[in-house]
């Protein structure tokens, strides 16, 4: 039997393929669904798992309940797995509703048991809603139908232009006659609980964002929020979930299953119960998750605060009057606030492609006294070639504005803190870490964590979120975390005379420069 199959992960990671498929119509086939099926169980796994406790999220939310109304709890998420626990945790104690919206959501060995995760509270009578970005689904129409005939499951797919429900006609006409609007994506990334709690971030749902990837890794940052602004962020899910652009799968496929179907999900629940595949000490720690709770409000590291923003882009972006351009809500209030700057700017982003109008500000802020440094990756650790290429176009008019800039080592000693304990005791080899990251420090008070790249596509043409944090706990913490990944032992440093671009082999070197032939304002 086969399920939600969104986004198969690769070695050269997503984005490079998903610019192909919005590109060349002969690579529109490879974009396809492929089928990802798991084998009918030979041992009931499930009847050796202990039972939950059946506390709901309420219940342990009760002691903060005066404060939820009036401020946010604000917790920033570090490790891979501390972040994969607060999600899995978040799920089995949901009691009304669950709200997941991302660009991707893979059936790899994470998002199967995320996948069963979902399916077990919506047998518990809880309302699931995912919402997925079309042009990295590959998934069959009956693995999305197996999921969404659960009557407490509803799936949307986001601007359903190249994939999902399309033919080979369908997606060249749409590449040639409505090229901007194919490559308007949905970016943003949240997953909220009861309307309580809510985790956004840099982080997909995927085996290499939580550092359980035997070949490539990211270091990536989320925040999770309690009560205040995530009012804000399930108001930002409804737009999308309501808006045009979001197509009932079961709209986009036609139904082949007879009527009265009922999907039996034994498979994927055995899938996840054997400890193969989910292993007794990570079920342990999610188990004991309120401990944890505990722990972080003991030491202060659960902030509350007054004025935490939350900023999304509205579905669709902007119009077709600017092609492939029209800025949006995020990239204004990015400049707006990156322009209050009075010291200093710490950035990390992945990809960093920069226009003139960027390193003008930039060079602006620099003249009145800013320091500004930027962390992005290598072409060592890069999983993007076409990002780094564009990237690499203009890396010495960025360094000539005066920024600091540094690329992440894909051996970077960093990765042995945020790499999942079981995989250093199954690995003998470390795999490659990448940076995916997004945010921004501002002045030793403000934080900025969220999607958003330092590239033209960001900037205007798919949909991103970001939270801002006013708080310097939080932003020197975060600061000083940010400037260690730029150590030497983590990073090179980039002058106009050096860069590592030297430390990859010809042929990766090569595929950069053919790719030069992308344009910009697409990376």
């Amino acid at each position: 039997m086969s399920y939600l199959s969104i986004a198969i992960k690769y070695p050269q990671h997503v984005i490079g393929k998903a610019l192909g498929c919005l590109m060349l119509s002969a690579t529109l086939f490879a974009c396809s669904a492929q089928t990802d099926r798991i084998p009918e169980p030979i041992h009931d796994y499930c009847a050796e798992i202990p039972t939950a406790n059946n506390k709901t999220l309420s219940h342990y939310l009760t002691p903060v309940t005066k404060k939820m109304r009036n401020q946010t709890g604000v917790y920033v998420l570090e490790q891979g797995i501390e972040a994969m626990l607060s999600r899995a945790w978040l799920t089995e104690h949901a009691e009304h509703t669950i709200d997941v919206q991302y660009f991707i959501f893979s059936t790899d060995n994470i998002g199967l048991i995320a996948t069963d995760y979902l399916v077990k509270a919506a047998e518990r009578g809880v309302k699931v809603r995912v919402l997925v970005d079309d042009i990295m689904v590959e998934a069959s129409g009956d693995e999305l139908l197996t999921l969404a005939a659960h009557k407490n499951i509803d799936i949307k797919i986001y601007n359903p232009m190249a994939n999902i429900g399309k033919n080979i006609i369908d997606k060249v006409v749409n590449l040639t006659t409505n090229f901007h609007q194919l490559n308007q994506r949905m970016h943003n990334k949240t997953f909220t609980v009861d309307g309580k709690v809510t985790i956004t971030g840099g982080r997909n749902v995927a085996d290499e964002y939580f550092g359980y990837d035997h070949q490539f890794n990211f270091r990536d940052r989320d925040v999770l929020l309690i009560g205040g602004i995530t009012n804000k962020v399930q108001s930002s899910f409804e737009q999308f979930w309501q808006s045009k652009l979001s197509i009932d799968v079961k709209d986009l496929v036609k139904n082949s299953k007879p009527k009265g179907y009922q999907p039996d999900y034994t498979p994927l629940h055995q899938y996840a119960c054997n400890p193969e595949n989910f292993v007794a000490s990570v079920r342990a720690k999610i188990n004991n998750m309120p401990i944890a709770i505990e722990e972080i409000q003991k030491q202060q590291q659960l902030q509350w605060l007054d004025k935490v923003e939350y900023i999304s882009d509205a579905p669709g972006k902007n119009n077709a009057n600017k092609f492939l351009a029209g800025s949006g809500i995020a990239t204004e209030k990015l400049i707006e606030l990156i322009n209050t700057a009075k010291k200093s700017v710490v950035i990390q982003t992945p990809y960093l492609i920069t226009t003139k109008q960027t390193r003008t500000i930039l060079r602006n802020l620099i003249e009145k006294g800013v320091d500004i440094k930027i962390l992005t990756n290598s072409l060592a650790s890069n999983d993007n070639l076409e990002a780094f290429s564009g990237y690499q176009r203009d890396r010495k008019a960025l360094l000539n504005t005066g920024v600091e800039v540094f690329e992440f080592k894909p051996d970077a000693q960093i990765r042995q803190k945020i790499m999942s304990e079981v995989m250093h005791k199954q690995l003998t080899k470390a795999p490659i870490f990448g940076l995916h990251a997004k945010s921004m420090v501002i002045d030793d008070h403000t934080t900025v964590i969220g999607t958003y790249n330092v590239d033209p596509r960001s900037a205007n043409l798919n949909t991103e979120n970001f939270v801002i944090i006013p708080s310097k706990k939080i932003t020197r913490e975060v600061k000083q975390g940010m400037l260690e990944e730029m150590q030497p032992e983590n990073a090179w440093r980039i002058t106009l005379d050096w860069n590592p671009d030297a430390e990859e082999g010809f042929m990766k070197r090569m595929k950069v420069k053919l790719r030069r032939i992308v344009p910009k304002s697409i990376l």
